[in-house]
């Protein structure tokens, strides 16, 4: 159930166009048996994210013509040191890890009877607005750049990393899907000052589909209840490398990247979509702010047939963290109905009273796809009672 895609930059190219076809088919399977697998009185779904780290062969090549550096890494040493590169990749994938979200739900707050009735619902809403969950890999992405080099550790020669990925879907449908790569306009960054910077190419998004109201009772998202709905991601990049004086740099934080997407109805499609595509050559109409390194190689030292020693430095490993956020506020003609609303609130949690201790557990599986040449994350959300090793091996999680 995993899929991937080897995208490029132009946002409106035929690739992108065919990653979401198969986005949709693939998801199929994988949403069917996570919602068989549920009770009936659940009214939270399992919430399945998959992100991935774009790459290419382009990109190295282009900071190459603009740095016109000399390649020192041509000939014998450089013949058989290539031929040891991507011998580790296949053998890279299949991490699973999983831990438990002990969160409080936020309808338990509606059974205590020690505050007055409006904080209570004030309190009930405010934990409501707010959805957010963190997207980790499971180890090291390997493979920042496409070969080791000789020239150094911040050699730039070969990076294939071009960008970040992530999606969601629920019963066939992409409610959700950000795509991210590498700004072109600015690859001077990368050889004048070792950084880089991305762009948002492709957003989809569906507030009334969203996390939001986060709560297990069933109650949609309105407008007519909730405005100021925004999209916020948090994205940071690490890494750890042994320099040539045998030091260790252990998970040192490379750099941050951050979007703010706020969504008004007028921005909707009639499906309630907000669908954006940043054609090759526009500005974008949502800035990424931040900046971050290029991943310094790990020194390696290499040594030929002859036994003569040569400085050399690896393909780069790093780590990604995701933080993603929906949130919104209270319209006033809600806040106006409040009284209403807690009633129809306090009825509904007491037929539910078991989904109020409900502990919700994150499973999370990481990929190297060799065909696609590119790493995936899957993450799944759900209810702790239903994440057997039945389930994760049917997810493809095993």
């Amino acid at each position: 159930m995993i899929f991937t895609v080897k995208n490029r930059h132009n946002a409106c190219s035929n690739h992108q166009h065919r990653f979401l076809r198969v986005i949709l088919l693939t998801a199929v399977m994988t949403c069917s048996f996570a919602l068989e697998s549920m009770g009936q009185d659940d009214q939270r779904k399992p919430v399945t994210y998959k992100t991935y780290i774009y790459s290419s062969d382009e990109l190295g090549s282009e900071i190459s013509k603009l740095n016109d550096e000399r390649d020192n890494s041509r000939g014998y040493l450089g013949d058989l040191f290539n031929a040891t590169t991507n011998t580790m990749k296949g053998l890279a994938g299949g991490y699973v890890t999983s831990f438990f979200d002990m969160g409080v739900n936020a309808i338990g707050s509606l059974i205590t009877r020690n505050k007055r009735l409006k904080k209570e619902w004030e309190e009930a809403i405010k934990k409501e607005n707010v959805f957010q969950t963190k997207i980790t890999t499971v180890s090291e992405m390997s493979d920042f750049y496409e070969a080791p080099s000789f020239d150094g550790a911040m050699d730039p020669k070969g990076m294939r990393f071009d960008g970040i990925g992530c999606v969601r879907i629920e019963d066939g449908d992409t409610l959700f899907y950000v795509s991210l790569h590498i700004d072109r306009t600015k690859l001077y960054r990368i050889i004048n000052h070792s950084k880089f910077e991305l762009v948002l190419d492709t957003l989809i998004l569906n507030p009334k589909r969203s996390n939001l109201p986060n709560t297990q009772l069933n109650i949609p998202f309105s407008f007519k209840e909730r405005k100021d709905f925004t999209l916020s991601m948090d994205i940071a990049i690490s890494s750890s490398w042994m320099n040539e004086v045998v030091q260790l740099q252990k998970n040192v934080e490379l750099g941050k990247f951050n979007i703010n997407i706020p969504v008004s109805p007028d921005l909707l499609d009639e499906d309630g979509f907000l669908r954006y595509t940043r054609h090759a050559g526009e500005a974008p109409r949502y800035k990424v702010t931040g900046e971050c390194f290029i991943v310094p190689r790990s020194y390696m030292g290499f040594r030929d047939e002859k036994e003569n020693f040569t400085d050399s430095w690896g393909t780069g490993e790093y780590k990604l963290t995701i933080d993603i956020k929906e949130s919104c506020n209270v319209t006033e003609q809600y806040r106006a109905n409040w009284k209403a609303d807690y009633k129809r609130r306090k009825e509904m949690t007491k037929k539910n009273l078991s989904l109020a201790e409900r502990t919700w557990q994150v499973v999370s599986k990481q990929d190297w796809n060799e065909i696609t040449q590119s790493w995936v994350i899957t993450t799944l959300q759900a209810p702790a009672e239903y994440i057997s090793n039945d389930f994760i091996d049917k997810l493809g999680l095993k």
